[in-house]
């Protein structure tokens, strides 16, 4: 099933509706969905190395645009959806220790916390709740995810051929990595937060 996923992106990577699911994704993981655009991003850019460039930048784009509606889900909404969202990821109890954090360490919460893989989800809607600069949050989020996915973009641009080679040929183990780290993400985020 992995190689069928894996084999559907790469394939797709040249089709046009492939950059609006990436684009989807990224928008989405930024304010609800837990699965980062990298399971889309990775295999596109290994299939596409020269597009990594274009690949990257449609998730920054989609991303930053997902954390807008995230902090307008903190902002407006965080009554209803936004707690509910809060109440989903077990946070209810933490959201206030990190609004006080903004305070003092607002750009740098939001900067150290989009290139981890701690839910920026979480960041968004916490932005918006806590009434950050909007200004800020959208500069700080240009440059936070946009490093992410372009540092990615540099990897696979220069080395895709070798990570390719090394990807397909231990996929399962890599995966499982990355999941790993996902959920490590999720679990630092819950100390942290």
């Amino acid at each position: 099933m992995l190689k069928r996923i894996y084999d559907w992106c790469v394939d797709a990577a040249d089709k046009p509706y492939a950059l609006w699911i990436l684009a989807a994704v990224a928008f989405a993981e930024s304010s609800f969905f837990p699965i980062p655009p990298d399971i889309m991003l990775l295999p596109m850019s290994l299939a596409r190395p020269k597009r990594a460039w274009w690949f990257a930048t449609v998730c920054t784009v989609a991303s930053v645009a997902g954390g807008l509606l995230g902090y307008a889900i903190g902002a407006l909404l965080y009554d209803s959806l936004g707690q509910w969202l809060i109440h989903l990821y077990g946070l209810e109890d933490k959201v206030d220790a990190f609004r006080a954090s903004y305070a003092e360490y607002g750009a740098l919460i939001i900067l150290a916390k989009g290139i981890t893989p701690i839910p920026f989800k979480l960041v968004t809607i916490t932005s918006g709740f806590a009434g950050y600069n909007i200004w800020l949050f959208i500069l700080c989020s240009i440059i936070t995810r946009g490093g992410r996915f372009f540092v990615v973009a540099v990897l696979l641009n220069r080395y895709g051929d070798v990570i390719r080679a090394e990807l397909e040929k231990r996929l399962g183990l890599w995966v499982a990595i990355f999941a790993i780290v996902l959920v490590l993400g999720f679990v630092v985020a819950f100390k942290l937060i």
